[in-house]
């Protein structure tokens, strides 16, 4: 069965909330006594959804305390505020908590967080444009995600805690600047798409390389491909172009070993293209990889991706 998306992990919450290990919730259990051989109950518990003992969690509970034979297992008595423990050791010596896993109680806010930003977002948004083309969720919607979560773990100690509240008005900044199409998705046509966006593919650091284009794209979606493919300074390094053929993406070369001379030169689709380096003397890159970069663009005549609120017609019906 397929499931709703998590929108962050557990290692993305941990950086945009480094204290995050403080709010495990689990307590400790004290006042174990025997009550017949090898067996232990600690009244007044209070509820115990998971058992540990020095750290180690113990498994799924029993089904009854008569059923407890085996070192480690346990059961909780809710009726009667009990949790049974059976151990050849007495549990005094241990540290014995009850309470969630972490990484489970850790997952479980996630989740909540991710369908709370989906309740929160303009609902005409497609959820499976929070993605980039890697697969990889937005920044903007994993940091968003882990912010939410960060407030509901905080409240759930200390509902009128501060940092909980600026935690939350940074993600509903967030969320209404991508409803208001203030911050824009990687999915999103934007003013400027037409113009392309320059990615790196593999890249020398401080060689010769794209810093700009100009010009509108006169054609359709596509990802122009462009690669070094002599070595050298301006004026002696060259570049070739590839774009979409009928089959693929970066299929038919359109420019062929042209000498890269600093100024705006020929891409493809009526965009040009400027070269420069970190100094006047860098180089371009072939050896072992040559360098090589994706430029994606947007055709000048669509339509700009951005959230549009929608009225929602409410009436009354009288009643005869």
């Amino acid at each position: 069965m397929a499931t709703a998306a998590i929108y962050c992990t557990h290692k993305e919450l941990k950086r945009v909330f480094p204290q995050l290990d403080s709010f495990d919730n689990k307590k400790q259990i004290y006042g174990w006594t025997e009550v017949s051989s090898n067996k232990y109950g600690a009244h007044n518990s209070g509820i115990v959804t998971q058992l540990f003992a020095d750290g180690e969690d113990l498994g799924p509970a029993q089904s009854a305390h008569t059923d407890l034979n085996v070192e480690g297992e346990w059961f909780y008595n809710s009726a009667e505020d009990v949790c049974y423990y059976y151990s050849a050791s007495t549990p005094l010596d241990k540290l014995m908590e009850g309470g969630e896993e972490f990484t489970s109680m850790v997952t479980q806010y996630r989740t909540d967080a991710s369908r709370y930003l989906d309740s929160m977002l303009d609902p005409n948004m497609p959820k499976e444009g929070l993605k980039d083309k890697e697969g990889n969720f937005d920044y903007i919607i994993i940091r968003s995600t882990a912010l939410i979560a960060a407030n509901f773990m905080i409240k759930s100690h200390d509902p009128n805690s501060e940092l909980a509240s600026a935690l939350m008005e940074e993600a509903n900044n967030n969320i209404e600047n991508i409803n208001q199409g203030k911050a824009a998705l990687s999915w999103q046509v934007t003013r400027d798409s037409s113009q392309g966006i320059i990615r790196d593919v593999s890249y020398t650091s401080g060689a010769i390389r794209p810093v700009d284009t100009r010009g509108e794209w006169s054609g359709t979606y596509d990802l122009v491909k462009v690669l070094i493919t002599l070595a050298g300074v301006l004026g002696t390094a060259k570049y070739s172009v590839w774009v979409k053929g009928s089959t693929k993406l970066k299929e038919t070369q359109v420019v062929t070993d042209e000498i890269i001379t600093g100024d705006y030169q020929t891409l493809a689709g009526g965009l040009q293209i400027r070269f420069a380096g970190s100094a006047d003397d860098s180089t371009a890159n072939t050896t072992t990889t040559a360098d090589e970069w994706e430029i994606e663009v947007f055709g000048r005549h669509e339509t700009i991706d951005t959230s549009e609120g929608r009225a929602v017609k409410m009436t009354r019906t009288r009643k005869i």
